[in-house]
């Protein structure tokens, strides 16, 4: 349920032909290679996070087995990495996706209706994978740019890639666009709720345990200012999480936005989408994307 640990390289045993099967992850230079990795990503993964957590079943996964209230800032840090491998792991990509299953195969329980649920249900682990594909193009309007039809629907088919890797089947993911959205409708309609994680996620007055680690005058620092960079770092969450959330699925968790943050968000997102492109690219895209970059044109020259 989104739970990741460390990610693991290679995987003993697996002949080259093994390999070959793999499934492919989504191709350099295509739509969703050109985003996952920036850091405006950042800014959009905690509406799709939250999105997911919003299915009975799995958020009764995360309450019971996440550590993310525990280590917030480790899983995080975990799960962002793995994301990034399923996009640009190269061979690493699939063997990542299987890390994850065997992480959640014996994750299981009662959802907050009383049904039995296990992670790796189809009609779980699909909404895991599909929630993050609305996010993109409805955030991407205010961080990115606004997709062409074209555009939406090769990133489509590289959300179907990324998850093969997972390894989610055809049958278990709509295969088109246009059945996406019938099956997205459906989902808001009948599956989404504000569940006791989703709530949490959007709270501004619940606990955050401080980073650790670092150099100690970083520390030190932390220590003597988080109580206020504690409420700032939630008040910020929870404004990007709604704001950047398509208003269909805002609605059917409950959530609240008003005319005045529409205004704030836009003006946050037009900075945002201004500055971010004059960084240079070590400060632009995160360390998996960037090392894949660089792998990408070293080997075009």
């Amino acid at each position: 349920m989104s739970t990741t640990e460390h990610p693991a390289k290679g995987s003993p045993g697996r002949t080259a032909a093994d390999r070959r099967a793999d499934p492919e992850p989504p191709p350099p230079g295509g739509v969703l290679w050109t985003i996952a990795g920036d850091v405006r990503a950042l800014l959009m993964l905690p509406a799709a996070f939250t999105m997911q957590v919003a299915h009975p079943a799995i958020g009764a996964g995360v309450d019971e087995h996440s550590v993310f209230r525990t280590d917030p800032w480790g899983r995080g840090e975990r799960s962002l990495r793995s994301v990034q491998l399923w996009v640009y792991g190269g061979q690493d990509a699939a063997e990542e996706g299987r890390r994850v299953r065997r992480l959640h195969k014996e994750i299981q329980g009662t959802d907050t209706r009383g049904r039995r649920y296990h992670s790796l249900d189809p009609a779980c682990y699909a909404w895991v994978h599909a929630s993050g594909f609305p996010v993109y193009l409805y955030a991407g309007r205010y961080l990115l740019r606004r997709f062409t039809p074209a555009q939406e629907r090769q990133l489509y088919r590289e959300w179907l890639q990324v998850g093969r890797i997972l390894g989610l089947h055809d049958r278990d993911m709509p295969q088109g666009i246009e059945e996406f959205w019938v099956y997205y409708r459906r989902m808001l309609a009948e599956e989404i709720e504000p569940t006791k994680v989703a709530r949490e996620l959007v709270a501004t007055d619940v606990p955050l345990p401080r980073p650790e680690g670092g150099p100690l005058p970083v520390r030190l620092l932390l220590r003597l200012t988080w109580p206020v960079l504690r409420t700032a770092f939630l008040r910020l969450r929870a404004f990007v999480t709604v704001g950047y959330m398509p208003p269909d699925a805002r609605a059917a968790i409950g959530l609240e936005w008003t005319p005045a943050q529409e205004r704030r968000l836009r003006r946050f997102s037009t900075a945002v989408r201004i500055l971010v492109p004059l960084l240079p690219e070590r400060l632009r895209y995160l360390p998996v994307a960037r090392a894949a970059r660089a792998r990408w044109h070293a080997a075009a020259r």
